[in-house]
């Protein structure tokens, strides 16, 4: 049994392995790699920052130490990600182990745990992963705790308990439901094994790992609430509603059957399953006939099944509060990532239930070859189909324009590292790689801040290129959106001197986002000015004498340009250019 336990792991290592490698870094990741090119990585500003509503700073931690030590190379984080599945398929065998024993039933909830689709997506992308896979590994841990804690007393399983559950809350705050998870699996198992007083036998059996938990929750709950923008929580029900309707019909059903073999994929969204009406009837049927036959073979399978169905709404509510307004997609609740903990808790339930008493009434069902075939026909079947699901979701995971960008973006800096000393103009990337809500963490100087071979990214630059839609570095210049006036000193414009700033008119207003101004001076002496949109943020610029030309990054919105000179003795002259957006020629 042990063996072939082991061999079913490492049949779920290879095959994920296939898609780890096949994949590469995409949205979240780019982020990631960002905030530790441009933090300390002990630094509490990083460790702690709310990232998109999650406080995850074990996964910052480990994300930023692999980015620091490999810079884009993506075999690291892929072996990461085979690690993270590896322990976590250890944690789920040792739970169903603590269950059930070494008897040949647990080789049944062991295979849907290591093949099912529901955690595919978490597994695939690599900042998903560092949430949901030691969040996975951390329910099953400190439920086979709580089962033995309970069990035995020993109350070395509550310290390992609680130390698992901190650890799983440090690398996704989603963990704070894994002690209710916990207190049910413990409990549902004495239940069915005839304590009719198993809630009060588990609370008073486990109470030091349910008090230490507890404890634990409200202070992680209490630095959560301290960190996170709550006004990212929508309270949008119908859309929530919505959400959790369409992630049973078209998520978890078809999964049951190792579903949903086709996906969909728009640009720069993750995939999501796109089922056939085919597949999802199948994967109805099939439910309502595991439900059938559970009921009429297991004492205590209604509340068995009622425990699932709530978990299918507890695991996932939380979530689609903070994401569901009527902007979401609905194609969110399709892209299964939010569900690896369920395909855990369904393991874990289904042990539990083979543990129930048999009904008097079902000896039909005892066992007999024809169900030893039956139950080896239709966990190979669910194999093959988990498979070609597998394989499908890789085909589209694999369709990833980072890759081939990325490639495009280091060779590029390191041709025009060699080529010039000039900085580049601190820019956005493409926004099919990562869109402009990133801020600050979408721009080129922290997505590859962790680059050696490159140059500086500046707020100004005197050679004005830009990267096109495929990474690559090309010549540009500013469109004429908007251009300054023409100044009032003839054969100088707006003359400039540290006792006397100007104000340089534009030829109408401009919407606050990011400009690239065209400066052309004339400068008497090196020195450094301060420019400024005028409702925006200045920015810093060094000059020098004579006839030159500067390209600046203005921030805001106005009508013109404040120029200020921050050298004593600095005289300027400034004449008119464009402003606007850069472009190539």
């Amino acid at each position: 049994m042990v063996w072939v336990a082991v061999s079913l792991i490492l049949a779920q290592l290879a095959t994920r392995g296939v898609l780890a490698f096949q994949g590469y870094f995409y949205w979240d990741d780019l982020i990631l790699i960002a905030r530790a090119g441009t933090h300390a990585l002990w630094s509490p500003a990083y460790l702690f920052d709310d990232h998109d509503g999650h406080v995850m700073p074990a996964a910052f931690l480990l994300a930023g130490a692999i980015a620091k030590l490999a810079p884009f190379d993506w075999v690291v984080p892929a072996v990461s990600i085979i690690l993270l599945q590896l322990v976590a398929s250890l944690a789920i065998l040792r739970a169903l182990h603590v269950i059930l024993g070494w008897r040949p039933l647990l080789l049944i909830p062991l295979t849907f745990a290591l093949f099912t689709p529901l955690s595919l997506p978490a597994f695939a992308w690599w900042a998903a992963a560092l949430n949901a896979l030691p969040m996975t590994a951390a329910m099953a841990w400190v439920c086979a705790d709580a089962i033995l804690l309970v069990r035995t007393g020993n109350r070395r399983y509550a310290v390992t308990g609680t130390l698992v559950f901190l650890l799983g809350l440090t690398f996704f705050e989603k963990s704070a439901i894994i002690p209710f998870a916990a207190f049910a699996v413990a409990a549902l198992l004495a239940y069915v094994l005839g304590d009719r007083t198993a809630w009060k036998t588990v609370w008073r059996g486990g109470r030091s790992l349910w008090i230490a938990t507890g404890a634990t929750t409200v202070a992680w709950v209490g630095i959560y609430l301290l960190i996170v923008d709550q006004r990212r929580w929508t309270l949008d029900f119908p859309m929530t509603g919505d959400l959790l309707v369409r992630s049973v019909t078209h998520g978890i059903v078809p999964a049951l059957i190792g579903g949903p073999w086709r996906w969909d994929r728009w640009a720069p969204s993750s995939p999501w399953a796109l089922p056939q009406w085919s597949v999802m009837l199948v994967g109805w049927l099939v439910l309502a006939a595991v439900v059938a036959l559970s009921v009429a073979r297991k004492e205590h399978a209604r509340v068995l099944w009622f425990a699932a169905a709530a978990y299918v709404i507890v695991c996932q509510l939380p979530i689609y509060l903070m994401r569901s307004s009527r902007f979401t997609a609905i194609e969110l609740a399709q892209t299964l990532r939010y569900l690896p903990d369920l395909a855990v808790m369904l393991t874990l339930l289904a042990a539990v239930g083979f543990l129930a008493p048999n009904r008097a009434t079902s000896a039909r069902l005892d066992s007999s070859r024809v169900r030893t075939i039956a139950v080896v026909v239709a966990a190979a079947s669910f194999v093959v189909s988990c498979g070609y699901t597998t394989a499908t979701f890789t085909a589209r995971w694999r369709d990833n324009p980072t890759r081939a960008y990325v490639a495009n973006v280091l060779t590029s800096l390191s041709a025009a590292h060699a080529d010039t000393t000039a900085p580049l103009l601190e820019q956005e990337v493409d926004p099919l790689i990562l869109q402009r809500f990133a801020w600050p963490d979408n721009l080129f100087g922290h997505v590859f801040a962790l680059v050696r071979d490159r140059p500086e990214f500046s707020t100004s630059t005197t050679d004005l290129r830009t990267f096109d839609r495929k990474g690559r570095l090309v010549d540009a210049q500013v469109t004429w959106v908007r251009h300054t006036l023409a100044g009032p000193k003839p054969q100088c414009g707006y003359l400039v001197q540290p006792d006397a700033p100007v104000t340089m008119p534009l030829d109408g207003p401009m919407l606050p986002t990011e400009w690239t101004a065209e400066i052309n001076y004339l400068a008497n002496s090196d020195g450094s000015m301060t420019f400024a949109l005028s409702d925006g943020d200045p920015t810093r610029v060094p000059v020098h004498p004579g006839l030159n030309r500067v390209f600046v990054r203005l921030s805001g919105a106005g009508n013109a340009i404040l120029a200020a000179a921050n050298t004593s003795a600095l005289s300027v002259c400034l004449a008119s250019g464009p402003v606007g957006y850069v472009a190539p020629p």
